[in-house]
């Protein structure tokens, strides 16, 4: 194991469309924290900087965070960072092959382990360290997105990290193991939030929704709800929320 928050570059680096996708890990103490990085594939910064936090059941590597991080960085020449949470993708040893399993390990992980959330956020907080004076991003402003197990463990961090000054977050209600940390998190934010909700959502019923939103401490802050369950939101959601982003990060 090497030292606290040491970055270490995988073989992982490719260069296609544009976009330079690498892979790498972060040793935090007797943590590994298991990234990926998308840059544009020429060019220096300082450069805006996405976090993308996955859902339950998901990796790093999931289609929709690869396509929401090509996206930031075609369009709007924002770089996009991702990690695998806790029990998924490459922190597994069998790299996380089985969505079931990760839903079941994370539902027990997120009811017994009264660390996770604190431990989560640091995770994030030196794998933002380790990128942040790279070259391709050279200190540049900082923008959070996360649904579901996205936000349970995202928004914590938004709440704790000065430096992201805008956040699309949702798919979780003032509900479950962290009920109490979210909602005491949401009241400090201070940075504009888009939220989504599913209206049909069937992991988090929209009144707990609408109440971790009503709770959200920023008056910079506004509501998308979509029809469908919860695992259904609409293509051109993710198109808003990357142009949310955009938006503030570049004005």
């Amino acid at each position: 194991m090497g030292p606290a928050n040491e970055l270490c570059w995988h073989d992982h680096d490719v260069a296609a469309k544009g976009v330079r996708e690498r892979r790498f890990d972060v040793h935090r103490h007797e943590r590994v924290v298991p990234a990926m990085l998308w840059t544009p594939a020429t060019g220096t910064g300082p450069r805006p900087l996405v976090l993308i936090g996955h859902g339950s059941a998901q990796t790093k590597s999931t289609l929709y965070v690869t396509a929401l991080a090509r996206t930031l960085v075609r369009h709007y020449d924002v770089a996009a960072l991702a990690i695998d949470g806790p029990v998924h993708g490459d922190r597994r040893a069998d790299g996380g092959p089985d969505p079931s399993v990760m839903f079941v390990e994370f539902a027990h992980l997120w009811q017994s382990d009264a660390a996770m959330t604190d431990d989560m956020v640091a995770d994030w907080r030196a794998t933002l360290d380790a990128v942040w004076a790279l070259p391709d991003i050279d200190g540049g402003p900082v923008g959070y997105w996360g649904l579901s197990m996205g936000t349970i463990i995202g928004l914590p961090l938004v709440a704790a990290e000065p430096r992201i000054t805008v956040a699309v977050l949702g798919l979780m209600g003032v509900i479950g193991p962290s009920a109490e940390r979210l909602a005491a998190d949401a009241a400090t934010i201070s940075c504009p939030v888009l939220f989504l909700v599913q209206w049909d959502d069937d992991l988090f019923p929209r009144d707990a929704c609408f109440a971790l939103f009503s709770t959200l401490g920023t008056k910079d802050k506004r509501l998308h709800a979509n029809p469908g369950a919860h695992g259904a939101v609409p293509s051109d959601e993710f198109l808003a929320t990357a142009d949310f982003l955009a938006h503030h990060l570049r004005p």
